[in-house]
């Protein structure tokens, strides 16, 4: 359970919000060998939000870090179904080819206009069924399996992280 240590480690070595989003990401793209990991806050009740923090294993990946908080589009869970299923507070889901993945849970037109990955985890950070973030992790060019062991290590970082995001949203948007 080398993660466990590693995410023990962040939350030891920083106490304050920003420093643990910087210091998690980049070491659960190493951990999950993905291409990009961006972590997208929320407040439920006003549906503002933004990327608060995204790290790259390389400059040829978009950067979709927000500068500003803003309104969710308005026809956002019509049009992406895995942040509809976020906002139903569903478990996070694991895609493994946005080409082949089920219609109904997907929408590859906006995923490709949108975020440009061919593999993602949608790992909704949620608590008494309000959606406060998403955390994704993804590959682009490749499909890719996500494991076992890549399931556990999402479910222990959102497990960490959700009483962190949402005294951080608070926090910001009040």
């Amino acid at each position: 359970m080398k993660h466990l240590a590693i995410l023990s480690n962040i939350l030891s070595e920083h106490n304050q919000p920003e420093a643990i989003f910087s210091a998690l990401l980049p070491a659960l793209g190493d951990l999950l060998q993905c291409d990009r990991c961006f972590l997208y806050l929320r407040h439920p009740q006003t549906n503002i939000g933004k990327v608060v923090n995204c790290w790259c294993r390389s400059p040829e990946y978009p950067d979709v870090t927000d500068s500003d908080w803003k309104a969710e589009p308005a026809n956002l869970a019509n049009e992406d179904p895995l942040f509809a299923a976020a906002l139903r507070a569903e478990p996070s889901i694991f895609v493994e080819d946005v080409e082949i993945a089920d219609p109904k849970v997907v929408n590859k037109d906006f995923e490709h206009k949108t975020f440009g990955h061919r593999a993602l985890i949608h790992a909704h950070i949620c608590y008494e069924d309000r959606l406060w973030g998403i955390l994704q992790p993804c590959i682009f060019g490749q499909p890719r399996v996500w494991t076992k062991a890549d399931r556990e290590i999402i479910s222990d970082v959102i497990d960490k992280l959700t009483p962190i995001v949402i005294n951080y949203v608070i926090s910001t948007q009040n």
